[in-house]
């Protein structure tokens, strides 16, 4: 079984672009949690809505059983809010030997980001709530700012691999 490591924080933190990085980095593959999402939950979200827990374990089920799959052949880098500790101890059960990378996101730098960005079913409206749900997570994981070039993040983070 190769490593598996979780890109984790607010929407608009840079998750998946610092994940497929680090995927690349790592000679690995990337998986984007978002892709394993009912539609459900893409509407819901899309909606202005917060998904409720309910929403999410049976989601964090497929993206667990999704990762442990690509992991029986490469290295497998996924991004995944995981804003609760419940949330990743949820994937830490399902994923054994779960590395964590937590992108330590500024409010401001956040919604300026969200603001920018297109085609994306996350509303901006939702940024809140996302900062409200978020439990910084303490160990073990890596912490990392994004403020600052992501080439030095994905750098940072390449220790885990």
């Amino acid at each position: 079984m190769h490593k598996a490591i979780m890109v984790m924080g607010v929407s608009g933190a840079g998750k998946s672009t610092i994940a497929q990085g680090l995927a690349d980095a790592l000679g690995g593959v990337y998986l984007d949690g978002d892709d394993y999402h009912p539609q459900s939950n893409v509407d819901h979200m899309a909606a202005g809505h917060p998904l409720t827990d309910d929403m999410r374990w049976p989601w964090l089920d497929i993206l667990g059983a999704a990762v442990n799959a690509s992991r029986a052949d490469h290295v497998t880098v996924f991004a995944c809010s995981a804003l609760k500790r419940s949330y990743r101890d949820h994937l830490r059960a399902a994923i054994p030997g779960l590395q964590i990378a937590y992108l330590d996101a500024p409010y401001d730098v956040v919604s300026a980001r969200m603001t920018a960005r297109e085609n994306h079913y996350m509303p901006t409206s939702l940024l809140d709530s996302q900062f409200a749900a978020l439990e910084v997570p303490q160990t073990p994981a890596m912490r990392v700012s994004i403020d600052q070039p992501v080439p030095d993040i994905i750098a940072a983070l390449a220790v885990l691999g």
